[in-house]
């Protein structure tokens, strides 16, 4: 069971390390990569044609093909984060505009929690176990919007 990342630049790290977080706090495992769609696709396709996980999560920013030339070269489910950069949709953009055929998944501009997330929903389809650990995780953030709530209504009654 598990997620091959891949980031598109060694810059993208300091942001997936909250994904890679989501993906150890689930103890689902996962193997990293950095690869670039442009510059060494030689390097993506031995890294995709050689995974063994289940699901691609794919961080790109900039004109963001990685995802989608990952998505050519499997079956397999793709999840896109889009990075921002200067031109904080370009990446976006370019994701969720793949040409029919080759879907991939994206979440919301450096959401890479979701990104996380969605793997570990999609493998929660074998891996029964982990829908518990998801119903956990859902709790924890309810129970801190109610705490939330009756902090800020008791701040304000005093």
């Amino acid at each position: 069971m598990g997620v091959c990342v891949i980031l598109g630049s060694k810059s993208d790290f300091e942001k997936a390390k909250r994904a890679l977080d989501v993906l150890n706090d689930f103890s689902v495992d996962y193997e990293i990569h950095v690869a670039s769609a442009h510059r060494t696709p030689e390097h993506v396709e031995k890294i995709v044609k050689g995974c063994k996980h289940e699901v691609f999560l794919i961080f790109a920013g900039l004109s963001a093909a990685l995802p989608g030339f990952v998505a050519s070269l499997t079956e397999r489910p793709v999840i896109g984060v889009p990075i921002s950069s200067n031109v904080p949709f370009d990446s976006l953009l370019s994701m969720v505009q793949m040409p029919k055929g080759v879907p991939i998944a994206v979440v919301g501009v450096d959401n890479v929690v979701n990104g996380a997330l969605m793997c570990i929903e999609i493998l929660s389809l074998k891996y029964t176990n982990l829908v518990e650990k998801i119903k956990e995780f859902r709790n924890k953030m309810r129970d801190k919007v109610i705490a939330d709530d009756k902090e800020v209504r008791e701040y304000v009654r005093s």
